[in-house]
């Protein structure tokens, strides 16, 4: 006989009730057609997720099908030379570039951020210009940056075309979004977290450091991911200021010309498309396992350094 339950004064009778993320799909479909228009929502809902599913398992597979069959050995190759068509040197100089620009941005946008959200009033006009002019640059083509980058480094500084001309340029680029993405990181951490380390005694340096920061992480590497996105999938941008492909036959050194692979892959595919598209295709492989490991990377050095509370 099962034992009968008693309720004290105030307590609800929890049996049979369900969280609703654990309910069965059939039990949400049954909810659903009780109410049109959320079911017509869900079906809108559920329509948008398969449609981009679909799309992206399509690109991937058909850039995968057309391009794994076009890897080979001397791809990658050290030395490039018309009977090879390495890509290594490519490679190397994408790494460069991007490693480069984000040191850069990244140090710069992180700080910015920390000084107008920590340091700075929210009435700041200073802060209000920065913020607007942050937007405003996001939303500017990037064959302006290249045309500003090869205006200032290449002529004005007088270093030509360059690897650490390409990498400022990135960095520039990139640097508002960073900018952004930390500072709206930055206020999502509850501001009792702040108000708890000072009671500890702690000083804003070290609040800064030791708790703000850690728990912002994961936004902080959103940006940081939709910046080295950017940086890899970047062509005219580099065209202007580190220079285009067929006189690069070896990894580049800061002070040199290089190209990173999607310039490589834009000046094979318009000097004979019909001759070089295995390579393109084998390129592209590539930058999409590439984006992949830099995800990935990012996404395990943000567990690493998140905080949870």
């Amino acid at each position: 006989m099962a034992k009968e339950l008693v309720l004290k004064e105030g307590e609800v009778d929890a049996r049979g009730i369900v969280p609703i993320n654990r309910q069965r799909f059939a039990d949400k479909l049954q909810a659903y057609l009780k109410k049109p228009f959320s079911f017509a929502l869900f079906l809108l809902i559920c329509l948008a997720t398969l449609i981009t599913a679909a799309i992206v398992v399509w690109i991937l597979a058909y850039v995968l099908i057309r391009g794994i069959p076009n890897l080979k050995p001397e791809l990658f190759a050290w030395r490039w030379t018309s009977d090879n068509m390495s890509m290594m040197p490519s490679l190397i100089n994408t790494l460069s570039i991007a490693g480069l620009s984000l040191l850069v941005a990244g140090v710069i946008g992180i700080f910015a951020a920390i000084f107008m959200v920590e340091y700075a009033k929210s009435t700041n006009i200073f802060v209000k210009i920065v913020r607007v002019a942050a937007e405003t640059l996001s939303g500017i083509p990037s064959i302006v940056f290249g045309i500003f980058g090869m205006i200032l480094f290449t002529d004005a500084f007088g270093w030509g075309l360059t690897i650490l001309g390409g990498s400022l340029t990135m960095a520039m680029m990139i640097m508002p979004l960073i900018m952004r993405t930390t500072e709206e990181a930055l206020l999502a951490v509850p501001a009792s977290f702040r108000e708890g380390s000072y009671a500890l005694g702690a000083g804003k340096l070290r609040t800064i450091f030791v708790i703000i920061l850690p728990s912002a992480i994961p936004g902080i590497i959103s940006g940081v991911i939709l910046g080295l996105g950017r940086v890899v999938g970047e062509t005219m941008a580099l065209v202007f200021t580190a220079g285009s492909a067929f006189n690069i036959k070896r990894p580049a050194g800061p002070m040199s010309q290089g190209c990173t692979l999607t310039v490589y892959m834009y000046s094979i595919i318009s000097e004979n498309p019909s001759e070089y598209a295995g390579v393109a295709w084998a390129i592209a492989v590539v930058l999409i396992l590439l984006t992949i490991l830099i995800n990935g990377a990012a996404e395990l050095i943000g567990n690493k350094l998140k905080k949870e509370y």
